[in-house]
């Protein structure tokens, strides 16, 4: 076969595919800018294992993962705090991010997948409409096809022709500016091992502190610029209540931004596919997405490999983006209409809808199949609807929020269902305009 296939960018979901398509007898070279060894940030992260599977790979070494300890989500007054209870069956493991890569590219290695580290790519090579290469600081590379695994930021999706209708920068509130550090342990504490506060000082975001056996896990995100003052304040301000905080940084002290947003519109065009965070393929809500790109690794893999003409068109490739909203971003977009409902929020409104009980312990269990409004709320009771309407109903400002949300959510659902089936570009621009006007701040 021969056909050669570029991994642009060393995301998770990009090596996965080109694992598979190498195995496939495909040449596959993935081309990244970092040193291998400083592939994944200093952290863990927590996914589901079925996205191992998806892209064909077993689970890690016993020793080197474990389950997540459920949340405990707090109102911003943290008076209520609401613990999850995911079902041991639905529980995401964590992992190193330097370990999660290290199995992924073993993997691809060995399915015969090429590296090109300390590669940094420049842009895109167009010839006409079609993505034919990309330019690189070690000279240009030509290919049959380029898989976008570049990031949220991609430099080669910012410099596609505007034409193909692909949406090059991410805009605001949509994405999350994150600090992570391990800090050292300084007491026991109490059975909440995971807290996540949401919304402080009327500054949406979250803050998590997480006890690990050794140290502290602290994470502070919110939607605009974090600065070091930023984040020093909100360390005193977890450190009043969380007495096992210390101040000692052991690990970690990274800032990253983080896609917390609905799929890209349109992923595809000739010559060219997008995956992962060059995708936004995160849970909007929470911004975690190793799992989905892994399963979208397969949805891509085996749409070029079913492709019979090899020409990798947009019209072929867009069976890969049908498929991957079918069976998770149809289910994603609209949970972007609650993040949006989420930045409205002030922070006695926010305390409201916990203390009323319009939220409760079981609307944030969510697990590793949840991935719609209909999984999360699935086992809602009657008694509990009865509690929501009524709490609603006696905050007229509130109730006004929801009411916006559950409008922009049924429009989402309703566009994303009416994706076009086949490519035109005409079609498919038409759609994407409607597409993206459902999640405007």
């Amino acid at each position: 076969m021969g056909k050669k296939i570029i991994v642009a960018g060393g995301g998770h979901g990009g090596i996965a595919a080109g694992a598979l398509l190498a195995k496939n007898g495909y040449d596959v070279t993935v081309y990244e800018k970092r040193k291998r060894e400083d592939m994944g940030y200093d952290w863990t992260d927590i996914f589901d294992k079925k996205g191992l599977f998806a892209a064909g790979m077993e689970m890690p070494a016993e020793d080197k993962y474990k389950f997540k300890n459920d949340m405990t989500f707090y109102s911003p007054n943290m008076n209520v705090g609401l613990r999850q209870h995911v079902p041991q069956d639905q529980l995401e493991i964590q992992m190193e991010r330097k370990e999660i890569y290290n199995h992924i590219i073993t993997y691809a290695e060995q399915c015969g997948v090429k590296f090109e580290y300390e590669t940094d790519i420049l842009y895109p090579v167009m010839l006409g409409s079609r993505v034919a290469g990309i330019k690189t600081d070690k000279g240009t590379f030509y290919a049959d096809l380029v898989i976008d695994a570049a990031g949220m930021n991609s430099i080669i999706r910012r410099n596609l022709p505007e034409h193909l209708g692909i949406q090059s920068s991410v805009q605001p509130y949509e994405q999350f500016y994150v600090y992570r550090g391990f800090f050292n342990k300084t007491a026991e504490c109490d059975e909440d091992k995971f807290k996540l506060l949401l919304l402080h000082q009327n500054q949406m975001g979250i803050y998590w502190v997480a006890a690990e056996e050794e140290h502290t896990d602290v994470l502070i995100g919110r939607f605009t610029p974090l600065s070091m003052e930023d984040v020093e304040d909100a360390l005193k301000y977890l450190r009043e209540s969380n007495p096992h905080l210390g101040t000692e940084l052991v690990r970690g002290g990274q800032f990253v931004n983080i896609p917390v947003r609905q799929p890209l519109g349109v992923m595809v065009a000739d010559g060219y596919a997008a995956i992962g965070d060059s995708a936004f393929m995160t849970v909007p809500v929470i911004g975690s997405g190793i799992a989905n790109c892994l399963k979208a690794s397969k949805m891509l893999a085996e749409t070029i490999i079913e492709d019979t003409t090899d020409s990798y068109s947009a019209d072929i490739l867009w069976k890969y983006q049908r498929k991957y909203f079918k069976e998770l971003g149809n289910g994603f977009a609209p949970l972007a209409c609650v993040k949006l409902l989420l930045t409205r929020l002030y922070s006695d409104e926010l305390d409201y809808i916990f203390d009323s009980g319009i939220l409760n312990a079981d609307d944030m269990t969510i697990g590793a199949d949840s991935t719609n409004i209909g999984a999360i709320l699935g086992g809602v009771t009657k008694e509990s609807i009865k509690k929501k309407l009524v709490g609603l109903k006696n905050n007229p400002v509130v109730l006004k929020k929801v009411l916006r949300c559950v409008k922009e959510l049924s429009a989402a659902a309703a566009v994303t269902s009416a994706m076009p089936k086949s490519y035109s570009k005409k079609a498919v621009n038409m759609w994407v305009k409607q597409y993206n006007n459902c999640f405007k701040h």
